[in-house]
């Protein structure tokens, strides 16, 4: 874990996002916490995760997402190098289907 973001005001923010009951309030929260560009990145950041994981091609995945190379391959860094994030919230949401 990055100990950069390791501070006070990340853990009471991640503890406002467990607050949230429904996708509503999800919606709500992070309309008003974000800017629509950067909530956008980061669901197209999620959709490159998911695509990788299913084997797609970077071709396949920047053209359905529009995401760039580099965003493709950062992507692919921290689900090759990084916390495994990416893949425990992936698993979740498969098993909740």
């Amino acid at each position: 874990m990055n100990k950069k973001i390791k501070t006070p005001e990340v853990e009471q923010l991640f503890r406002a996002m467990l607050c949230l009951k429904n996708v509503e309030e999800c919606y709500e929260f992070f309309e008003d916490i974000c800017t629509i560009n950067e909530l956008l990145s980061l669901s197209q950041r999620f959709e490159v995760a998911r695509m990788l994981r299913e084997k797609k091609t970077y071709l396949e995945i920047a053209e359905k997402t529009g995401a760039s190379t580099a965003t493709i391959s950062r992507v692919n860094r921290s689900l090759n190098y990084g916390n495994d994030g990416y893949d425990m919230v992936l698993e979740r949401l498969k098993e909740n289907e």
